[in-house]
């Protein structure tokens, strides 16, 4: 187990919660209307789905470096593709401009729930992320490493829980928000690609030699 490894994997897990995506948005209506509390609650049943949906892309991760190589990076490609595809569709998104109201969540917890366990998008994007940033410790993997990894993955999780449920609900994250909305979505899509280019640039040497072998 390299320290490289254990440190990709804390920051896979705090960028997957950090990146503004839907869940993002979602939180961010829930505490700007009803507080750090109902915010809270909505995170940590959120939560649940955090871990499922990387415990499963750790285990197709590890899965995969066991099997081969070839497949590892051939999987590290894909998720590069995709990483470039969601910041793309980010920096060229197109503000709505529909004003909706901010809507009271009753059962923030199981909103959170449910919004994490039936996202559809929650596996390719952990299985991207997580691929992109440790990939570069791959001859660490295997599946000894797993408990740890999700130990280490369960700590960036909380981390970033904390760090949104502690900005959520002041009037200055809410006001700047508005403001810049255009601009947060154009980072975050900036920062899928740089997570592209770092996935691509781990996998395009091992499938070349694969075929020059």
């Amino acid at each position: 187990m390299t320290q490289s490894l254990l440190v990709g994997t804390f920051l896979a897990a705090l960028f997957y919660v950090l990146i503004p995506g839907p869940a993002f948005l979602q939180l961010l209506g829930i505490g700007a209307g009803q507080g750090r509390k109902a915010g809270a609650f909505f995170m940590m049943g959120h939560l649940v789905g955090d871990i499922l949906w990387s415990a499963l892309a750790l285990v197709a991760i590890v899965g995969a470096r066991t099997i081969g190589t070839f497949v590892f990076d051939l999987l590290g490609l894909l998720c590069g593709f995709y990483l470039a595809w969601i910041g793309w569709s980010a920096v060229t998104a197109k503000p709505k401009g529909d004003g909706r109201a901010l809507v009271t969540v009753k059962r923030p917890f199981r909103r959170g729930l449910i919004f994490g366990v039936t996202n559809p998008k929650g596996y390719p994007v952990a299985l991207a992320t997580f691929t992109a940033l440790v990939a570069g410790s791959a001859g660490a993997l295997d599946f000894e490493a797993l408990p740890l990894l999700l130990s280490v993955s369960f700590l960036g999780f909380v981390t970033a829980d904390l760090i949104l449920v502690a900005i959520i609900g002041a009037g200055a994250v809410r006001r700047f928000y508005r403001a810049h909305e255009r601009l947060i979505v154009r980072c975050s899509g900036v920062l899928f690609m740089g997570f592209a280019v770092q996935a691509l640039w781990h996998a395009t040497p091992g499938l070349l030699a694969w075929r020059k072998a």
